[in-house]
């Protein structure tokens, strides 16, 4: 989707990130050698890019965890998780970084 103004893109990555924190399985996965908590787990992820088309100067997003917790993170191939400031939520830290 494309988005005229750099809040409503923000608006819509939170709420379909809170959609699919909603959705998280919530259980563990066991392979035979090791076994990953939801914690562990991407369970879905949210990107937001722009405002080029072809080479994107701002390249941001959000880890939804099999536990439903999320995560934000500036970057693509290389991300680099956004630490939170206290009283923080990921949404808002996410808000700061791309400003």
């Amino acid at each position: 989707m494309r988005f005229a103004e750099l809040n409503s893109a923000l608006d819509e990555l939170e709420s379909r990130a809170k959609a699919l924190s909603a959705g998280a399985p919530k259980r563990s996965l066991n392979l035979r050698a090791k076994t990953y908590e939801p914690v562990q787990q991407v369970f879905g992820r949210v990107e937001l890019a722009g405002p080029q088309r072809l080479f994107p100067r701002v390249r941001a997003g959000m880890d939804i965890r099999g536990d439903g917790s999320v995560e934000a993170y500036m970057g693509r191939v290389k991300r680099e998780l956004i630490e939170q400031r206290k009283g923080e939520t990921a949404f808002e830290s996410l808000r700061r970084a791309v400003r």
